[in-house]
């Protein structure tokens, strides 16, 4: 049996990685590892995970995900903040998906100790 890697591409297993954070097991410790779990969650179709982890000043009343696309690789461009010691963050990162790609610039703040996405910019 081969072990494989969490689908935001770190290499523990997914339930020892994103789906801790999914479960509610743990709380995700910095804006990145949020990131990559909400990049996890649209992975497994986790709607209900994506718009508990969206801040309330921006969080949309539903979500539909799309079940026929094909996330395929997430890689992080950067980040500023976002660690046990900031109230908010920003990691730049790059999701392919079949077909393409997604280029975003993602803002996240802390809500009540938690890590929660704002929102984000494509930049060009």
């Amino acid at each position: 049996m081969t072990r494989r890697s969490c689908p935001c591409g770190l290499p523990e297993a997914y339930e020892a990685c994103c789906g801790r954070f999914h479960s509610g097991a743990a709380a995700a410790p910095t804006a990145e590892a949020l990131m990559r779990s909400r990049y996890c969650a649209f992975v497994k179709g986790d709607a209900a995970y994506l718009l508990r982890t969206w801040h309330p000043r921006t969080r949309p009343g539903t979500l539909e995900l799309d079940p026929g696309m094909r996330w395929t690789g997430l890689e992080i461009l950067g980040a500023s903040g976002g660690s046990a010691f900031h109230t908010a963050g920003i990691v730049e990162f790059r999701a392919s998906y079949r077909g393409g790609s997604l280029h975003e610039r993602s803002r996240f703040e802390r809500v009540d100790g938690a890590w929660v996405y704002v929102d984000g910019e494509f930049p060009a």
